[in-house]
């Protein structure tokens, strides 16, 4: 049986993931040896981080925003298992 709740929690783990190799991958400004799949990945990620960083400025130089949102896309996930128990 299909489970719409199921697949929503996945698309939340799979967005964490892209967030996660996001913010790697800024780390390492010149690898941009294969440069469409980043362009990609950061069309996917940007509208996601972008409320996260309007509430959250950077400190010190350190974005916090990815966090912040794995921390969001990771508690609605934990909500939505619980209410479909």
């Amino acid at each position: 049986m299909f489970d719409i709740g199921g697949l929503i929690v996945s698309c939340f783990q799979l967005i964490t993931m892209l967030i996660v190799v996001w913010c790697l991958l800024s780390w390492f400004p010149n690898i941009r040896w294969y440069d469409q799949p980043f362009k990609a990945l950061d069309q996917v990620v940007q509208p996601i981080v972008s409320p996260f960083r309007k509430l959250i400025p950077p400190i010190s130089g350190i974005d916090l925003s990815p966090m912040v949102a794995i921390l969001v896309l990771q508690a609605c996930s934990g909500i939505l298992r619980q209410l479909l128990r």
